[in-house]
């Protein structure tokens, strides 16, 4: 099998489990991901990832322009801002999650660092999560923001929407983006009930072992 029907089945393998536990919903979502000569597979527009076709999957060049496939998803100055802006980036996923979004509308939420750190593999998957303002969707300004931030986020979640995260590859990015997920929920869960998180020195020790960026 050649890496591009290969990373094709992945794509479809990873969105229909996410769909199929509920980690997004109808035709909201999107994947990309980076072949080795550097193009681009996307999810189509419109798609549900709970039923796409390895064959109708988006092919983009480098430019983020059509190649072949299905129209790819209006999110793509999302997309391409990460692999703008992140050069190790292999993959990104964009998720409509519902304790990420609730997160995200919450008023006390830290815009900088918008998960508290409750479990070790939220710091090392994900780093600090910056929370974005409300765009509409599509709107190339989203990318924009994405790019203000010069690279130093893997994560980011756009308020009232959905998580955006970025990986080495696709794995990486759907691992990590789930960990956010989770680590919403546990702060939903734990909200006003006095949970001990992970202190100051704690995830000092996360960055050094684990070289993270925070």
């Amino acid at each position: 099998m050649s890496e591009q029907a290969r990373l094709r089945e992945d794509i479809c393998r990873i969105a229909k489990s996410m769909f199929d536990r509920g980690l997004t919903c109808g035709a909201s979502g999107n994947i990309s991901a980076r072949l080795s000569d550097g193009t681009i597979l996307m999810t189509p527009t419109g798609s549900s990832m709970g039923f796409l076709d390895p064959a109708r999957i988006s092919h983009l060049d480098a430019g983020m322009r059509h190649l072949s496939g299905d129209p790819p998803t209006k999110e793509i100055p999302l997309h391409s801002a990460f692999y703008d802006t992140r050069a190790a980036t292999g993959a990104v996923v964009h998720l409509h999650s519902t304790h990420s979004v609730a997160l995200s509308m919450l008023p006390d939420t830290d815009d900088d660092n918008m998960l508290p750190s409750l479990t070790p593999y939220a710091v090392m998957r994900l780093g600090k999560v910056q929370r974005l303002p409300f765009f509409l969707p599509g709107d190339p300004a989203m990318g924009d923001a994405v790019r203000g931030l010069a690279g130093r986020r893997s994560a980011v979640v756009l308020a009232n929407h959905g998580p955006v995260v970025a990986g080495k590859d696709l794995w990486a990015a759907s691992f990590a983006i789930e960990e956010l997920e989770e680590t919403a929920r546990l702060a939903l869960l734990t909200r006003g009930a006095g949970a001990i998180g992970l202190t100051t020195a704690q995830i000092d020790a996360l960055v050094r072992k684990f070289d993270i960026e925070w």
